[in-house]
C-alpha cells in the first residue's frame, strides 16, 4: 500500500522463463511465427466447424451460428489479403464476400482457401509493405497483418471450439502456448484498448496491473473519462495501482478476450473492464 495515496503497490520479484519474445519490439513474435501460428489457427478453426454442424450456436458470438462465423471469419482474410495487395476494390467487397462464404456449397472449404491465399500474400509480401494499419501503437504494416491476422482467427477458432464444446473454455482446450498468448494479451491492450473505438470509461479513474505467471512482461492499463492508457512495464518493476488481474497467460488471454479461461481476479476487474465498454464480440 502506498503511504501516501493509499494505492496498493505491486512489484518485487517475478519469475520469469526463458522465452522468444521481444518486450522491446512493437509486436512480442516475429512476422514468421505470427504465420505459423495463423496457419495453425485456421486448421483449428476448419477442424472444430467440420466436428459441429453449421447451423450450431456460437457460445462467444451470441446470436451467431458456426455458418456466420465461417463467413465472417473468411470475410476477413480476404478483406485482410486485398489489404496486403494494395487491392482497394477487394477491401471495398466485405458484404458480398460474406454471402459468398453463406451461399457456398462448401462453406470450410471457403474458409480454408481464404486462409491459404492469406498466408501466401502475406509470406510474399515485401517487409517494406505500405498499406493499412489500424491499431495503436502498431508494428509496420506486414508484421501488423501477420499479427492481427494470427490473433483474428486464433479468438475466432476459439469460438468454433467453443461451439463444440458447447461450454466457456478453460486452458486445457487451446492448443497454443504461453508465448502466443501474450503476444495476444499484447495486441489487445496495446493496440485495442487504446483506441477510441473500443473505448473502456469510468467516470472514477482507477488502474490495473495485468501480470501473467512466469511471464517476461506485464501491462499496466488506466482507465478514465478519457481515453484508455495502456503501457508495458517490467514484471518486476513496482506500480502503484488498484486491481490487479493474473493468472496463466492462456487463461488471461481467454479472459481478456471474452472466451472463458479463470485467471486470478480477486478485485473483479474483468467485471471492470466490461462494465465500462471492453470488447465483448
Amino acid at each position: 500500500m502506498h503511504p501516501a495515496t493509499g494505492v496498493r503497490l505491486f512489484g518485487g520479484k517475478w519469475h520469469s522463463r526463458a522465452m522468444t519474445l521481444d518486450p522491446h519490439s512493437p509486436s512480442l513474435l516475429s512476422t514468421p511465427t505470427h504465420l505459423e501460428r495463423l496457419a495453425q489457427a485456421a486448421g483449428a478453426m476448419t477442424r472444430a466447424a467440420r466436428e459441429t454442424w453449421l447451423g450450431a450456436p456460437v457460445p462467444t458470438c451470441p446470436d451467431w451460428t458456426v455458418l456466420d462465423l465461417v463467413a465472417h471469419q473468411g470475410m476477413v482474410h480476404r478483406w485482410a489479403t486485398a489489404a496486403v495487395r494494395l487491392d482497394p476494390e477487394g477491401m471495398g467487397n466485405a458484404a458480398s464476400r460474406e454471402t459468398e462464404g453463406r451461399t457456398s456449397a462448401d462453406p470450410i472449404g471457403w474458409l480454408e482457401a481464404g486462409a491459404a491465399d492469406l498466408i501466401q500474400a502475406l509470406g510474399q509480401a515485401p517487409d517494406d509493405l505500405d498499406t493499412l494499419v489500424f491499431l495503436k501503437e502498431a508494428p509496420r504494416a506486414k508484421a501488423f497483418w501477420a499479427r492481427r491476422q494470427c490473433h483474428e482467427t486464433t479468438v475466432h477458432a476459439l469460438d468454433a471450439l467453443g461451439a463444440v464444446r458447447g461450454r466457456p473454455l478453460t486452458a486445457a482446450d487451446a492448443w497454443f502456448d504461453d508465448d502466443l498468448a501474450l503476444d495476444g494479451i499484447d495486441e489487445l491492450l496495446i493496440g485495442f484498448w487504446q483506441r477510441g473505438k473500443f473505448a473502456i470509461r469510468s467516470a472514477i479513474p482507477y488502474a490495473v496491473l495485468v501480470r501473467p505467471d512466469t511471464s517476461p512482461v506485464a501491462w499496466v492499463v488506466t482507465i478514465s473519462d478519457g481515453p484508455v492508457r495502456s503501457r508495458r512495464i517490467d514484471p518486476e518493476e513496482q506500480v502503484a495501482v488498484d486491481l490487479t488481474l493474473s493468472g496463466t497467460p492462456v487463461d488471461l488471454y481467454l479472459a481478456l478476450w471474452n472466451r472463458g479461461g479463470s485467471p486470478d481476479d480477486p478485485d473483479g476487474a474483468l467485471d471492470r473492464f466490461r462494465e465500462g465498454g471492453a470488447i465483448t464480440w
